[in-house]
């Protein structure tokens, strides 16, 4: 039983606590420029009513890998990760990163302001995005196949409903093989 839907916050966004335990890859679905302290807002397929606001250094990295024009991210996809070391005001707060984009052919680097007036580099990877449920079509009645497939997804952290469909298709086959 899995009870991590249990200290998920309620929150109007997506933030810190979602990805403090976890990677999440999402998929963009709409960008909206608000303005504000948290100007930009990237809707997400998975997290309806729930954007990612990124903060000025993680929109640095999506303009210099992306480019400016926000409007052709639709579709695109990034893989978030909590990292404890993000300060805000001096403090450790906690924030969300960004380690993979989809659309990039090379790893990109950015340098980021760490403290005033000392900067770091920052990479991203380029996300690679399998077709798992053609590998699992592949992997046809093979149970031990499936159970690796599936434990790639989770290592992957392929979309919660890949990993359903995943999880449900070995249960299925174990059923058979237990009959």
């Amino acid at each position: 039983m899995d009870i991590l839907k249990t200290v998920e916050p309620r929150s109007d966004q997506l933030n810190f606590d979602d990805v403090a335990t976890r990677v999440l890859t999402v998929t963009i679905t709409e960008v909206k420029v608000v303005g504000g302290e948290q100007p930009v807002e990237l809707h997400l397929a998975e997290y309806p009513g729930r954007p990612f606001k990124p903060g000025k250094s993680m929109r640095r990295v999506l303009i210099q890998a992306w480019g400016t024009k926000a409007s052709e991210w639709a579709g695109r996809q990034l893989r978030l990760y909590g990292d404890p070391e993000v300060k805000f005001g001096g403090q450790k707060v906690g924030g969300i990163r960004i380690s993979h984009l989809s659309h990039i052919d090379a790893p990109v680097e950015v340098s980021l302001t760490v403290t005033r007036g000392k900067r770091a580099p920052f990479i991203v990877q380029p996300l690679t995005t399998r077709d798992w449920l053609a590998e699992l079509a592949l992997a046809e009645d093979d149970l031990d196949a499936v159970k690796a497939l599936g434990v790639a997804a989770r290592k992957a952290a392929a979309p919660a409903d890949v990993l359903e469909v995943l999880r449900n298709r070995y249960k299925e086959l174990e059923a058979i093989r237990g009959e």
